[in-house]
């Protein structure tokens, strides 16, 4: 990442209050429930997008991101989903009016032509990296 992307970057999250994760559980022990935890202590709004749960982090979870979005103005998807399946949550990213300003798929998972699709969208996408691990390098 370049030091301009990264001061881009670290502006956006500046700017973000509220950020849908696709796919939070509510185990502690899974990366989605400490990295939304950290988000949470870090200020930020946490929407949990998992239609097995209704609640997770104390926070109503809803089915889909199409659903969160009703209810929420969503800065940042954050994808804790595997790469086969984040394909579709770009798109239904991508379809959210207002649209997300940036949507983050999480270590290990990759999506170029997803990437792709977000760009034509003009919207910034990060992926295969840990949003809470990048939060803290950036010093937002």
């Amino acid at each position: 990442m370049t030091a301009s992307e990264e001061a881009e970057l670290r502006e956006l999250l500046r700017q973000a209050r509220t950020i849908a994760v696709v796919g939070l559980s509510p185990n502690p022990m899974r990366p989605s429930n400490s990295v939304a935890r950290y988000l949470q202590r870090s200020g930020y709004t946490i929407v949990p997008v998992n239609p097995g749960h209704d609640e997770v982090l104390g926070e109503k979870s809803y089915r889909t991101l199409s659903d969160a979005s009703r209810a929420h103005a969503i800065d940042v998807v954050d994808v804790f989903r595997r790469s086969e399946h984040a394909g579709a949550v770009v798109d239904e990213a991508i379809a959210l009016r207002p649209p997300p300003r940036l949507i983050w798929l999480q270590q290990g998972v990759v999506d170029v032509a997803g990437q792709a699709r977000a760009a034509k969208a003009g919207i910034r996408f990060v992926m295969d990296q840990c949003l809470a691990i990048e939060h803290r390098h950036l010093a937002v």
